[in-house]
């Protein structure tokens, strides 16, 4: 029985997904959750054997959320489905976790191929990194767009944001919780063509991004006072 399942939060990912589904590791299982896409997504997945996951609320965190709570396996591994990842670097964070030396194992991207988001999505990166090192003590060089954790661990963190900030919460709440946050560096590819960034593919999705990011720094100030 698998242990571990992949969660793939998608919107129009059809593109990506036809060549990412197919290079995933054997002893992972797949949850596509597919956010409200307009494309053959869901088609794509199920063909591929994936467990897919519908979540018509809009968000990165509900999908997130809605993935995690689909998923039956003991660990659970989160991943953008854009093809900028390499799904074997799964297996080392996994490994992080299984041999009780993180709770969360987090990828930290490095660079395949020189290719830099837009100024607005780098600099709100760097406060929120510092505003969080400041507030937990814990020096991170990403937000870990890719990162694996016990499911019901992370269940039980109750990470209520469903949009931009989930990741800004998780690791704040697993901070405060005591988890030992492990980050390892992580190959990063340029998109696969035909999708799009959510949040650096616009100018709107970055404004978005840095609301939502702004919003759960603004509440976990207030909690943790």
């Amino acid at each position: 029985m698998l242990d571990c399942q992949l969660i793939l939060p998608c919107r129009d990912e059809e593109a990506a997904l036809r060549l990412l589904l197919p290079r995933i590791p054997a002893g992972l299982g797949v949850v596509v959750v597919d956010n409200g896409s307009s494309d053959a997504t869901a088609t794509v997945a199920a063909g591929a054997g994936a467990v897919v996951v519908d979540e018509p609320r809009p968000g990165y965190g509900a999908a997130v959320h809605a993935g995690v709570t689909a998923a039956t396996a003991t660990y659970v591994a989160v991943m953008d489905g854009d093809g900028s990842f390499d799904p074997s670097d799964v297996l080392p964070l996994l490994a992080l976790v299984r041999d009780g030396e993180a709770d969360l194992a987090m990828g930290r991207r490095g660079r395949a191929v020189r290719e830099q988001p837009p100024w607005p999505a780098r600099l709100g990166n760097r406060l929120v990194l510092a505003t969080l090192r400041r507030r937990t003590g814990i020096a991170l060089q990403d937000l870990g767009p890719l990162r694996v954790a016990r499911r019901e661990g992370l269940l039980g963190l109750g990470v209520e944001d469903r949009r931009f900030g989930y990741p800004v919460e998780l690791v704040h709440r697993a901070a405060r919780a005591g988890w030992r946050i492990v980050e390892r560096e992580v190959t990063y590819h340029p998109r696969t063509p035909g999708t799009r960034s959510k949040v650096s593919g616009s100018f709107v999705g970055t404004l978005r991004a840095a609301r939502d990011f702004l919003r759960v720094l603004v509440i976990t100030r207030e909690v943790g006072r």
